[in-house]
């Protein structure tokens, strides 16, 4: 799923994440609720209608956001207590309220508030936000609409035991998938890795399987590799922004001088038809010039990448022809 946290995937429509192929993105909870608010996009028919956005979208619960707001928020066992970041106004968010607010959206997967423990943290502090996060399950459950579904979430930290004991608690509800929450907030690669291929198996095989804010493209084929259906990250567009694009032969900086006559693609076999015109030399001259189309052309760049790589997983797995996909992908 492409990110696009405020009802936009930054520097392009939702024509072209259509275009590229894309059914579902990501939208987030916390940021449509203080702007520009549930009420106004549910009075001008939900955000699919609000963004024009034709697909499925995903709603993080906001949990996330919140939690890292530490220095202005409170949180106890019925709910969390935060100043928004952009007038200190003071709000109050149980579960009840997410489920509500992602229900005004109308968005069509909404994800329980959850406690996201920071990384690192003591195991008491991962068994605690564990423990509120099961206080918190069913009380997300309901509220919910009759066409709203809803995710719930293992958290657990590093620990099997606590990764163990969540998975069987939030696998007994009935939510309509489950994710692993609590990865990709800090931890290195060699820590995410054992959590991820430890924890998928554990869940549901009838239900979709989320991996909440993983994205580099190994991290993906690994995920997959370990049972797991659904991913967003920001990675493509946000390192699109900073002028890194991704290629079959890893990441590269389009800013740097070896680009500068360079009058073709950053790499033969990471070409696509959105960018396919325009040349290395031209790509790294935008983003020199500071001229904004640098950035919208390297979101599209990586964007496609993406695309292709979420299709090639696909037939790899109807076709078991797996690893010839993983050495494809070695150096992405």
């Amino acid at each position: 799923m492409p990110v696009g946290t405020q009802g936009t995937v930054k520097t392009v429509g939702s024509e072209d994440i259509e275009g590229l192929g894309f059914e579902q993105v990501l939208s987030n909870t916390y940021h449509l609720s203080l702007r520009p608010g549930a009420d106004l996009v549910e009075q001008l028919g939900g955000l699919h209608r609000f963004m024009s956005w034709n697909g499925a979208i995903l709603t993080d619960s906001g949990g996330y956001q919140v939690m890292s707001l530490s220095n202005t928020r409170k949180i106890d066992d019925q709910g969390v207590t935060f100043r928004s970041h952009l007038d200190g106004s003071l709000h109050y968010l149980p579960p009840e309220r997410s489920i509500e607010i992602q229900g005004q959206l109308g968005v069509d997967i909404s994800m329980c508030l959850d406690e996201c423990p920071p990384y690192p943290c003591t195991r008491d502090e991962a068994a605690n936000a564990m423990r509120r996060t099961h206080l918190w399950a069913p009380r997300n459950l309901a509220v919910r609409r009759e066409t709203q579904a809803v995710f719930g979430i293992v958290q657990g930290g590093v620990h099997e035991d606590l990764r163990r004991e969540s998975a069987e608690f939030i696998s007994s509800l009935p939510f309509d998938g489950v994710a692993i929450g609590g990865v990709s907030v800090g931890e290195p690669t060699e820590m995410q890795y054992p959590v991820v291929e430890f924890t998928a198996p554990l869940l549901p095989a009838d239900k979709a399987r989320y991996l909440m804010g993983v994205g580099h493209p190994k991290d993906i084929l690994h995920g997959v590799a370990s049972g797991i259906d659904m991913f967003d990250c920001v990675l493509p567009t946000r390192m699109a922004r900073h002028h890194a694009l991704y290629t079959l032969d890893g990441r590269v900086n389009i800013r740097a001088k070896r680009w500068a006559d360079h009058n073709g693609p950053v790499d033969e076999g990471s070409v696509f038809p959105q960018t396919e015109r325009y040349s290395a030399a031209y790509m790294r001259h935008l983003f020199v010039a500071g001229e904004a189309l640098g950035a919208r052309l390297a979101t599209l760049h990586n964007l496609a990448f993406y695309a292709r790589l979420m299709r090639e997983i696909r037939e790899a797995i109807e076709q078991g022809t797996w690893p010839e996909l993983a050495a494809r992908y070695a150096q992405a």
